[in-house]
Protein backbone atom coordinates (compact mmCIF):
# COMPACT_ATOMS: atom_id res chain seq x y z
CA UNK A 1 0.00 0.00 0.00
CA UNK A 2 1.38 3.59 -0.63
CA UNK A 3 -0.37 7.07 -0.80
CA UNK A 4 -0.11 8.22 -4.13
CA UNK A 5 -1.10 12.33 -3.79
CA UNK A 6 -2.74 14.38 -1.04
CA UNK A 7 -4.15 17.47 -1.23
CA UNK A 8 -4.46 19.43 2.14
CA UNK A 9 -6.59 22.32 3.06
CA UNK A 10 -6.31 24.61 6.51
CA UNK A 11 -4.32 22.06 8.10
CA UNK A 12 -2.95 23.73 11.26
CA UNK A 13 -0.12 25.68 9.62
CA UNK A 14 -0.82 24.33 6.23
CA UNK A 15 -3.20 26.76 4.30
CA UNK A 16 -2.95 25.10 0.81
CA UNK A 17 -0.41 21.88 -0.17
CA UNK A 18 -0.61 19.35 -2.65
CA UNK A 19 1.73 16.34 -3.15
CA UNK A 20 1.93 13.61 -5.31
CA UNK A 21 4.77 11.51 -3.36
CA UNK A 22 6.93 8.58 -4.13
CA UNK A 23 6.34 4.97 -3.23
CA UNK A 24 9.31 4.43 -1.52
CA UNK A 25 10.52 7.14 0.09
CA UNK A 26 9.25 11.02 0.90
CA UNK A 27 11.75 13.53 2.81
CA UNK A 28 11.17 16.41 4.34
CA UNK A 29 13.21 19.14 5.56
CA UNK A 30 13.16 22.49 7.24
CA UNK A 31 13.56 24.40 10.27
CA UNK A 32 11.24 23.66 13.92
CA UNK A 33 7.69 24.73 13.37
CA UNK A 34 7.49 24.82 9.72
CA UNK A 35 5.16 22.35 9.00
CA UNK A 36 7.04 18.98 8.55
CA UNK A 37 5.29 16.96 11.04
CA UNK A 38 1.83 18.14 10.55
CA UNK A 39 2.48 16.84 6.69
CA UNK A 40 3.19 13.52 8.73
CA UNK A 41 -0.39 14.38 11.41
CA UNK A 42 -2.87 14.67 7.99
CA UNK A 43 -1.25 11.34 6.58
CA UNK A 44 -2.01 9.75 10.30
CA UNK A 45 -5.34 11.40 10.27
CA UNK A 46 -6.19 10.46 7.01
CA UNK A 47 -5.48 6.41 8.36
CA UNK A 48 -6.82 6.46 11.70
CA UNK A 49 -9.68 9.54 11.78
CA UNK A 50 -7.93 11.85 14.45
CA UNK A 51 -4.25 13.48 14.78
CA UNK A 52 -1.58 11.91 16.50
CA UNK A 53 -1.05 14.40 18.90
CA UNK A 54 -4.40 14.40 21.09
CA UNK A 55 -5.86 17.15 19.47
CA UNK A 56 -9.16 17.64 18.94
CA UNK A 57 -10.39 18.58 15.20
CA UNK A 58 -10.99 21.92 15.98
CA UNK A 59 -7.51 22.24 17.33
CA UNK A 60 -6.36 20.85 13.49
CA UNK A 61 -8.16 23.88 12.11
CA UNK A 62 -5.74 26.53 10.57
CA UNK A 63 -6.38 29.77 13.00
CA UNK A 64 -8.87 32.27 11.14
CA UNK A 65 -10.24 29.00 9.28
CA UNK A 66 -13.68 27.43 9.82
CA UNK A 67 -12.80 23.98 8.31
CA UNK A 68 -10.14 21.83 7.12
CA UNK A 69 -9.87 18.94 4.87
CA UNK A 70 -7.60 16.05 3.43
CA UNK A 71 -7.77 14.47 0.11
CA UNK A 72 -5.82 11.55 -0.60
CA UNK A 73 -5.14 8.34 -3.41
CA UNK A 74 -4.36 5.05 -2.12
CA UNK A 75 -2.96 2.43 -4.41
CA UNK A 76 -3.69 -0.81 -2.00
CA UNK A 77 -2.55 -3.80 -3.81
CA UNK A 78 -5.26 -5.84 -2.54
CA UNK A 79 -8.52 -3.52 -3.49
CA UNK A 80 -6.66 -1.24 -6.36
CA UNK A 81 -7.33 2.68 -5.86
CA UNK A 82 -9.05 3.92 -2.51
CA UNK A 83 -10.29 7.67 -2.35
CA UNK A 84 -10.58 9.00 0.78
CA UNK A 85 -11.68 12.39 2.35
CA UNK A 86 -11.38 13.24 6.12
CA UNK A 87 -13.11 17.28 6.35
CA UNK A 88 -13.84 19.04 9.83
CA UNK A 89 -16.20 22.17 10.02
CA UNK A 90 -18.22 24.02 12.70
CA UNK A 91 -21.14 23.05 11.21
CA UNK A 92 -20.99 19.72 10.13
CA UNK A 93 -18.32 18.21 12.35
CA UNK A 94 -15.94 15.19 11.13
CA UNK A 95 -17.08 13.94 7.94
CA UNK A 96 -15.09 10.54 6.44
CA UNK A 97 -15.39 9.23 3.26
CA UNK A 98 -14.07 6.26 1.58
CA UNK A 99 -14.95 6.28 -2.40
CA UNK A 100 -17.41 8.62 -2.20
CA UNK A 101 -19.43 6.79 0.67
CA UNK A 102 -20.11 8.30 4.01
CA UNK A 103 -18.08 6.00 7.00
CA UNK A 104 -21.47 6.14 9.95
CA UNK A 105 -18.86 4.91 12.22
CA UNK A 106 -15.00 5.24 12.72
CA UNK A 107 -14.49 1.60 13.27
CA UNK A 108 -15.76 1.27 9.83
CA UNK A 109 -12.83 3.37 8.67
CA UNK A 110 -9.31 2.02 11.63
CA UNK A 111 -7.33 -0.48 9.86
CA UNK A 112 -8.36 -0.26 6.28
CA UNK A 113 -5.51 1.68 5.43
CA UNK A 114 -2.43 1.18 8.09
CA UNK A 115 -0.10 4.10 8.82
CA UNK A 116 2.61 3.29 11.89
CA UNK A 117 4.04 6.71 13.10
CA UNK A 118 6.91 7.08 15.19
CA UNK A 119 7.11 10.84 16.59
CA UNK A 120 9.41 12.41 20.04
CA UNK A 121 5.57 12.73 21.34
CA UNK A 122 6.54 8.92 21.62
CA UNK A 123 8.22 8.99 24.92
CA UNK A 124 5.08 9.17 26.87
CA UNK A 125 4.50 5.43 26.50
CA UNK A 126 7.79 5.45 29.09
CA UNK A 127 7.12 8.53 30.92
CA UNK A 128 3.83 8.68 31.39
CA UNK A 129 0.77 6.91 33.19
CA UNK A 130 -0.14 3.12 32.56
CA UNK A 131 -3.39 4.68 30.36
CA UNK A 132 -0.84 5.89 27.85
CA UNK A 133 0.54 2.57 27.32
CA UNK A 134 -3.20 0.53 27.53
CA UNK A 135 -4.12 3.51 24.22
CA UNK A 136 -0.87 2.39 22.66
CA UNK A 137 -1.82 -1.18 22.94
CA UNK A 138 -5.59 -0.89 21.94
CA UNK A 139 -4.36 1.19 18.93
CA UNK A 140 -2.34 -1.55 17.74
CA UNK A 141 -4.45 -4.24 18.31
CA UNK A 142 -7.38 -2.30 16.56
CA UNK A 143 -5.50 -2.34 13.09
CA UNK A 144 -4.94 -5.55 13.24
CA UNK A 145 -7.60 -7.49 14.75
CA UNK A 146 -11.52 -6.61 13.46
CA UNK A 147 -13.09 -7.83 16.66
CA UNK A 148 -10.55 -6.15 18.87
CA UNK A 149 -12.42 -2.87 19.06
CA UNK A 150 -16.17 -4.38 19.03
CA UNK A 151 -15.05 -6.10 22.23
CA UNK A 152 -13.17 -3.47 23.87
CA UNK A 153 -16.00 -0.37 23.29
CA UNK A 154 -18.27 -2.68 24.95
CA UNK A 155 -16.13 -3.79 28.03
CA UNK A 156 -15.98 -0.11 28.26
CA UNK A 157 -19.70 0.63 28.09
CA UNK A 158 -20.33 -2.00 30.90
CA UNK A 159 -17.86 -0.73 32.84
CA UNK A 160 -19.07 3.00 32.81
CA UNK A 161 -22.86 1.24 33.74
CA UNK A 162 -20.91 -0.38 37.44
CA UNK A 163 -18.57 2.78 37.84
CA UNK A 164 -21.93 4.68 38.07
CA UNK A 165 -23.55 2.53 40.11
CA UNK A 166 -20.67 2.36 42.76
CA UNK A 167 -21.46 6.68 43.03
CA UNK A 168 -24.90 5.61 44.25
CA UNK A 169 -25.81 5.94 48.33
CA UNK A 170 -27.15 2.28 48.09
CA UNK A 171 -25.52 -0.21 45.74
CA UNK A 172 -28.05 -2.86 44.26
CA UNK A 173 -25.70 -5.79 44.24
CA UNK A 174 -27.72 -7.77 41.76
CA UNK A 175 -27.21 -5.45 39.09
CA UNK A 176 -23.67 -5.52 39.81
CA UNK A 177 -23.24 -9.38 39.81
CA UNK A 178 -24.59 -9.02 36.68
CA UNK A 179 -22.04 -6.73 35.15
CA UNK A 180 -19.43 -8.46 36.74
CA UNK A 181 -20.61 -11.66 34.47
CA UNK A 182 -20.42 -9.61 31.74
CA UNK A 183 -17.19 -8.19 32.84
CA UNK A 184 -15.52 -11.10 33.58
CA UNK A 185 -16.49 -12.30 29.75
CA UNK A 186 -15.34 -9.64 27.87
CA UNK A 187 -12.44 -9.26 30.13
CA UNK A 188 -11.64 -12.73 29.06
CA UNK A 189 -11.25 -12.58 25.60
CA UNK A 190 -9.38 -8.97 25.87
CA UNK A 191 -6.86 -10.21 27.47
CA UNK A 192 -6.26 -13.20 25.54
CA UNK A 193 -5.81 -11.22 22.52
CA UNK A 194 -3.89 -8.62 23.94
CA UNK A 195 -1.38 -11.42 25.62
CA UNK A 196 -1.00 -13.32 22.20
CA UNK A 197 -0.44 -10.07 20.54
CA UNK A 198 2.26 -8.92 23.00
CA UNK A 199 3.90 -12.14 23.10
CA UNK A 200 4.19 -11.96 19.51
CA UNK A 201 5.15 -8.58 19.56
CA UNK A 202 8.10 -8.74 22.36
CA UNK A 203 10.50 -10.85 20.67
CA UNK A 204 10.56 -8.61 17.31
CA UNK A 205 11.23 -5.53 19.47
CA UNK A 206 14.11 -6.82 20.87
CA UNK A 207 15.25 -8.13 17.54
CA UNK A 208 14.94 -4.49 15.76
CA UNK A 209 16.33 -2.94 19.34
CA UNK A 210 19.51 -5.50 18.55
CA UNK A 211 20.09 -4.27 15.14
CA UNK A 212 19.83 -0.39 16.23
CA UNK A 213 22.47 -0.25 19.38
CA UNK A 214 24.51 -3.19 17.99
CA UNK A 215 23.27 -5.63 20.52
CA UNK A 216 24.53 -3.37 22.82
CA UNK A 217 22.00 -4.20 25.98
CA UNK A 218 18.89 -6.54 26.39
CA UNK A 219 15.28 -4.97 26.33
CA UNK A 220 11.59 -6.90 27.23
CA UNK A 221 8.39 -6.19 26.67
CA UNK A 222 6.02 -7.85 28.87
CA UNK A 223 2.57 -7.50 30.01
CA UNK A 224 1.52 -6.73 33.66
CA UNK A 225 -2.28 -7.90 34.31
CA UNK A 226 -3.78 -9.26 37.48
CA UNK A 227 -5.71 -12.08 34.89
CA UNK A 228 -1.86 -13.56 34.40
CA UNK A 229 -2.76 -15.56 37.75
CA UNK A 230 -5.75 -17.93 35.86
CA UNK A 231 -8.44 -16.43 38.33
CA UNK A 232 -11.44 -15.06 36.32
CA UNK A 233 -11.88 -11.80 36.92
CA UNK A 234 -15.48 -12.23 38.66
CA UNK A 235 -13.77 -13.74 41.25
CA UNK A 236 -11.74 -10.80 41.65
CA UNK A 237 -14.64 -8.61 41.50
CA UNK A 238 -16.20 -10.31 44.25
CA UNK A 239 -13.19 -9.80 46.49
CA UNK A 240 -12.25 -6.02 45.54
CA UNK A 241 -15.98 -5.14 45.97
CA UNK A 242 -16.06 -3.56 49.25
CA UNK A 243 -13.25 -1.49 48.41
CA UNK A 244 -14.73 -0.50 45.22
CA UNK A 245 -18.05 0.52 46.34
CA UNK A 246 -16.04 3.17 48.88
CA UNK A 247 -13.67 4.29 45.99
CA UNK A 248 -16.77 4.65 43.95
CA UNK A 249 -15.08 3.07 41.18
CA UNK A 250 -13.63 -0.62 39.50
CA UNK A 251 -10.07 -0.86 41.16
CA UNK A 252 -9.72 -4.51 38.78
CA UNK A 253 -9.52 -5.49 35.49
CA UNK A 254 -8.22 -5.07 31.94
CA UNK A 255 -8.89 -1.31 31.97
CA UNK A 256 -5.38 -1.09 34.95
CA UNK A 257 -3.38 -3.58 32.95
CA UNK A 258 -0.02 -2.62 31.80
CA UNK A 259 2.86 -2.96 29.38
CA UNK A 260 6.46 -3.13 31.25
CA UNK A 261 9.44 -2.14 29.48
CA UNK A 262 13.09 -3.08 30.77
CA UNK A 263 16.73 -2.67 29.80
CA UNK A 264 19.43 -4.96 30.81
CA UNK A 265 16.37 -5.99 33.41
CA UNK A 266 15.41 -3.01 34.84
CA UNK A 267 12.87 -0.54 34.21
CA UNK A 268 13.86 1.58 31.10
CA UNK A 269 12.15 4.55 32.64
CA UNK A 270 14.72 5.03 35.59
CA UNK A 271 17.25 3.20 33.84
CA UNK A 272 17.49 4.33 30.17
CA UNK A 273 19.08 7.42 28.57
CA UNK A 274 17.55 9.50 26.07
CA UNK A 275 18.50 7.48 23.36
CA UNK A 276 18.43 3.88 24.97
CA UNK A 277 14.66 5.15 25.46
CA UNK A 278 14.34 6.62 21.86
CA UNK A 279 16.17 2.99 20.45
CA UNK A 280 13.51 1.42 22.40
CA UNK A 281 10.36 3.07 21.24
CA UNK A 282 11.74 3.35 17.25
CA UNK A 283 12.38 -0.66 17.73
CA UNK A 284 8.38 -0.99 19.48
CA UNK A 285 7.17 0.79 16.36
CA UNK A 286 8.92 -0.91 13.88
CA UNK A 287 7.81 -4.66 15.28
CA UNK A 288 4.17 -2.73 15.41
CA UNK A 289 4.84 -2.16 11.74
CA UNK A 290 6.08 -6.35 11.16
CA UNK A 291 2.97 -7.63 12.46
CA UNK A 292 0.57 -5.40 10.67
CA UNK A 293 2.92 -6.33 7.57
CA UNK A 294 2.13 -10.05 9.11
CA UNK A 295 -1.40 -9.86 9.65
CA UNK A 296 -2.68 -7.82 6.81
CA UNK A 297 -0.77 -9.03 3.83
CA UNK A 298 0.90 -5.86 2.69
CA UNK A 299 3.06 -2.87 3.80
CA UNK A 300 1.68 0.23 5.88
CA UNK A 301 2.69 3.41 5.96
CA UNK A 302 5.72 4.32 8.04
CA UNK A 303 6.09 7.91 9.39
CA UNK A 304 9.15 8.69 10.80
CA UNK A 305 9.54 12.21 12.19
CA UNK A 306 12.25 14.15 13.37
CA UNK A 307 13.50 9.98 14.63
CA UNK A 308 17.48 10.50 14.36
CA UNK A 309 17.37 13.37 17.45
CA UNK A 310 18.76 11.78 20.85
CA UNK A 311 20.40 9.29 19.18
CA UNK A 312 24.15 8.77 18.52
CA UNK A 313 25.99 9.04 15.15
CA UNK A 314 26.20 5.00 15.19
CA UNK A 315 22.64 4.21 16.21
CA UNK A 316 21.52 6.80 13.60
CA UNK A 317 23.84 5.09 11.15
CA UNK A 318 22.05 1.67 11.87
CA UNK A 319 18.70 2.84 11.61
CA UNK A 320 19.07 4.36 8.22
CA UNK A 321 20.65 1.13 7.29
CA UNK A 322 17.30 -0.59 8.61
CA UNK A 323 14.92 1.46 6.98
CA UNK A 324 16.00 1.70 3.49
CA UNK A 325 16.41 -2.15 3.30
CA UNK A 326 13.42 -3.08 1.34
CA UNK A 327 11.14 -4.84 3.59
CA UNK A 328 9.57 -1.40 4.31
CA UNK A 329 7.14 0.33 1.60
CA UNK A 330 6.76 3.87 1.88
CA UNK A 331 8.09 5.57 4.03
CA UNK A 332 7.74 9.25 4.92
CA UNK A 333 10.44 11.10 6.83
CA UNK A 334 11.32 14.69 8.72
CA UNK A 335 14.34 16.12 9.54
CA UNK A 336 15.29 19.60 10.51
CA UNK A 337 19.06 19.13 9.14
CA UNK A 338 19.16 19.00 5.17
CA UNK A 339 22.46 18.03 5.56
CA UNK A 340 21.63 14.36 6.92
CA UNK A 341 18.38 14.18 4.69
CA UNK A 342 20.45 14.28 1.90
CA UNK A 343 23.01 11.84 3.18
CA UNK A 344 19.74 9.39 3.80
CA UNK A 345 19.18 10.00 0.27
CA UNK A 346 22.60 8.78 -0.54
CA UNK A 347 21.69 5.51 0.99
CA UNK A 348 18.92 4.87 -0.92
CA UNK A 349 18.97 3.69 -4.75
CA UNK A 350 15.14 3.52 -5.50
CA UNK A 351 12.77 6.39 -6.05
CA UNK A 352 12.37 9.23 -3.52
CA UNK A 353 11.38 12.73 -2.95
CA UNK A 354 12.85 15.65 -1.43
CA UNK A 355 10.09 18.37 0.15
CA UNK A 356 11.54 22.02 1.36
CA UNK A 357 9.10 23.01 3.85
CA UNK A 358 9.27 26.45 4.83
CA UNK A 359 6.33 28.12 7.13
CA UNK A 360 3.36 25.77 6.15
CA UNK A 361 5.11 26.64 1.89
CA UNK A 362 6.13 23.26 0.66
CA UNK A 363 8.14 23.11 -2.64
CA UNK A 364 9.26 19.78 -3.90
CA UNK A 365 13.38 19.73 -4.24
CA UNK A 366 14.23 16.94 -5.83
CA UNK A 367 12.46 14.27 -8.06
CA UNK A 368 14.31 10.80 -9.31
CA UNK A 369 12.99 8.09 -11.21
CA UNK A 370 15.10 5.06 -11.51
CA UNK A 371 12.89 2.43 -12.20
CA UNK A 372 9.29 1.46 -12.17
CA UNK A 373 10.02 -1.49 -10.31
CA UNK A 374 9.99 0.91 -7.10
CA UNK A 375 6.06 1.08 -7.15
CA UNK A 376 6.00 -2.64 -7.33
CA UNK A 377 8.41 -3.21 -4.04
CA UNK A 378 6.02 -0.42 -2.19
CA UNK A 379 3.13 -2.95 -1.97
Amino acid sequence: MYLKELNILNFKNLESASFAFSPNLNCFSGSNGAGKTNILDAVYFLSVGKSAFSLTDRQCVLHGRDFFMLDASFDVSSKGAEHVVCSFSKDKGKVIKRNDKDCKRLSEHVGLLPVVMVSPADVYLINEAADERRRYINHFMSLTDSEFLGLLVRYNGVLAQRNRLLKQSTVNMDIIDVLDMQLSDLAARLFNKRIAAISDLAPVVSHYYKLISDDSEPVELTYKSEMLSGEPLYDILKRNMERDAALGYTSSGIHRDDLVMKIAGYPIRKYGSQGQQKSFIISLKLAQYEMIYRLKGFRPILLLDDIFDKLDAQRVKNLVSLVAQHKFGQIFITDSNKVRVDSLLDEVTDERKLFSVNSGTVTEVCLIYPSDAATDKAR
